[in-house]
């Protein structure tokens, strides 16, 4: 018995996006590890610890193209009320959930080498556990409102709140005291363990930006389409019941 199953624009778009993101994510290896040149003013251990500042910021470039969707979707649902838009929120914060836990492993790969330790209490990580504490408290708030529309719009006033926290995260290496590197838009005299980013170093965070936010996209979307399942599945129980 055979089964003919009919491509549709989303199955297209949806293969060539994952396809897209598993080229980009084989690029950022090759470019990570053996395309971008050593630091210059960096060493031994530290040097070879620097190769794990590529992934380390794409991780976070894939967290904040997800918190910076929840605000999209967030703000769509509230003159919508399309549930979709909420999924949208969901799914995006979840993802920034387990990018941003895996940015800050992997910085703590990097600080042990640089700073000695995997963890300090620095301004950027102090406001980076903030920030990440307060997306999970969304996830664990909605998940104990059973009325689906109610669950909708909790979230979508919540995620905006949030948003609020971003700023604070992104500039705290400006404001305060921090050995933390900053990377764009000013330098930081205080900073251990930073570095001049080069030609081949520059080309190796733009392939890395563009394949993680690929990646988001991708996961992003499948996660959508399984809470959409999830909630026909709830509504063909509660007709049931």
């Amino acid at each position: 018995m055979t089964t003919n199953v009919r491509w549709t624009g989303w199955h297209l778009t949806g293969f060539t996006l994952n396809f897209l993101t598993m080229l980009s994510m084989i690029a950022i290896m090759w470019a990570a590890l053996l395309y971008a040149k050593p630091a210059a003013n960096l060493a031994g251990v530290e040097q070879i610890a620097q190769r794990i500042f590529y992934v380390h910021l794409g991780c976070w470039f894939a967290t904040l193209a997800g918190y910076i969707m929840s605000i999209v979707g967030s703000v769509a649902y509230l003159f919508s009320r399309y549930l979709n838009w909420d999924r949208v929120t969901q799914s995006s914060i979840e993802l920034g959930a387990l990018f941003a836990t895996a940015g800050t492993i992997t910085g703590a790969i990097w600080a042990k080498p640089t700073w000695n330790t995997y963890w300090t209490w620095d301004p950027r990580l102090t406001t980076t556990t903030i920030t990440v504490l307060i997306y999970v408290a969304y996830l664990l708030f909605r998940n104990g409102i059973e009325n689906r529309r109610t669950r909708a719009l909790f979230g979508t006033i919540y995620a905006l709140v949030a948003s609020f926290s971003l700023p604070l995260t992104y500039y705290s290496a400006r404001w305060f005291r921090s050995i933390h590197p900053i990377i764009w838009d000013g330098a930081n005299e205080e900073a251990q363990g930073s570095f001049e980013i080069g030609v081949t170093m520059g080309h190796t965070l733009t392939i890395t930006m563009i394949g993680f936010c690929l990646l988001y996209s991708a996961l992003m979307i499948q996660r959508m389409r399984q809470l959409r399942m999830e909630d026909s599945v709830a509504e063909l129980r509660e007709e049931l019941e």
